[in-house]
């Protein structure tokens, strides 16, 4: 195998957050590259939507770092492209990569709607709230022109069952119609994740999503709607991202955001080669340092996957992190939360799936 010292580095691919096709952790091989293949300009895939029949639908969970138990993720792999994703390392159980694959081999549950009413309709079943896009952003480009989120929302809206939001689109404001009368009767929280204010840097780290002057429309014009939005600051990634922190949450509070959230980038399996990948590519005087700084926060490690810590780490520089987060929250008048989402009025959807989903 040629030393990888002597290859030149690989380019990003335009409009693109990975830089490569790093192998997915249960490949039983991998293919280095060549001084020619390098040498190349990158290809430029397209994304490929593939329509999958799921099996299930809400995804449940008992870690006590999230504020809820269910989730919904209309689509596996997500063409926003954020190179920092945790949700990368899913692509490997598919035989793929989490690298470009993740974003340009998009998996659409085209039967979410179906599966959600035949969940809701269980004898069983107990409300309680739902978040929509835990994993990979439910407003994505694909969402547009299939519209599976809209049908997942028409059969909340209809059953009147509470659920959370979480997206970095301005899409999401399609839907007011469904959404202003959910939170008239505080059925919903909607949460914009923003990770800087640079519109440059938006467009390495996040190459397809809307830029981040554009999320702060979205939050403006969601509040004026009456749906309760919040602003996540998510991932802070040290040396990159960490001085946008208080002018984030000061831009949200001003454009109607009543709460804020934050999460310490995460790097793990493929996440972590990825992100390298990305820093020798875009910051290469800085991706030392980086890394080092997210190892102090880590144990020594590139990812610490313990309960309490996955979201914030620990250390020095991740105390002084809290710290900011806690003072800005406070001064900007971000700190009183949200109410509980109210789940008494739900009425369970009839069997035979009669209800009206478009």
């Amino acid at each position: 195998m040629r030393d990888r010292r002597l290859l030149p580095p690989i380019r990003p691919t335009r409009g693109r957050g990975a830089i490569s096709n790093v192998p997915g952790r249960f490949e039983g091989w991998r293919r280095e590259p060549d001084v020619e293949e390098t040498s190349l300009d990158p290809s430029r895939p397209e994304t490929q939507v593939t329509a999958q029949r799921a099996k299930s639908i809400l995804a449940r969970n008992d870690s006590p770092d999230v504020p809820f138990d269910r989730s919904i993720n209309p689509y596996q792999g997500c063409e926003h492209g954020c190179v920092y994703c945790y949700a990368r390392p899913a692509h490997a159980y598919l035989g793929l990569s989490p690298g470009l694959d993740f974003e340009t081999r998009i998996f659409a549950k085209t039967n979410a709607a179906d599966l959600l009413i035949d969940e809701l309709s269980r004898p069983g079943y107990r409300c309680a709230p739902v978040t929509i896009g835990g994993n990979t952003d439910p407003y994505q480009p694909a969402e547009r022109n299939l519209g599976i989120t809209r049908s997942v929302i028409r059969v909340l809206h209809d059953c009147r069952h509470p659920f959370s939001i979480i997206t970095k689109s301005a899409l999401i404001e399609r839907d007011l119609d469904l959404l202003a009368p959910m939170a008239a009767a505080n059925r919903v929280h909607a949460y914009i994740s923003i990770t800087n204010l640079d519109n440059p840097l938006a467009r390495r780290l996040e190459p397809r999503a809307a830029a981040p002057y554009r999320r702060l429309e979205t939050i403006r014009r969601l509040a004026e709607a009456g749906v309760p939005v919040g602003v996540m600051v998510a991932p802070v990634i040290p040396w990159i991202t960490d001085r946008y922190l208080e002018e984030i949450l000061e831009a949200a509070r001003a454009a109607g955001a009543g709460a804020a959230g934050y999460v310490l980038l995460r790097l793990p399996h493929e996440v972590a080669p990825l992100f390298k990948e990305w820093l020798e590519a875009h910051f290469p005087m800085r991706a030392r340092r980086v890394l080092e700084r997210v190892r102090d926060m880590r144990g020594g490690k590139d990812y610490d996957p313990r309960w309490h810590l996955r979201q914030t780490g620990s250390g020095e520089y991740a105390q002084l992190l809290a710290r900011r987060f806690e003072i800005a929250c406070r001064r900007f008048g971000l700190d009183g939360g949200r109410a509980a989402l109210d789940a008494s009025g739900f009425t369970p959807p009839r069997s035979q799936r009669q209800l009206q989903l478009l």
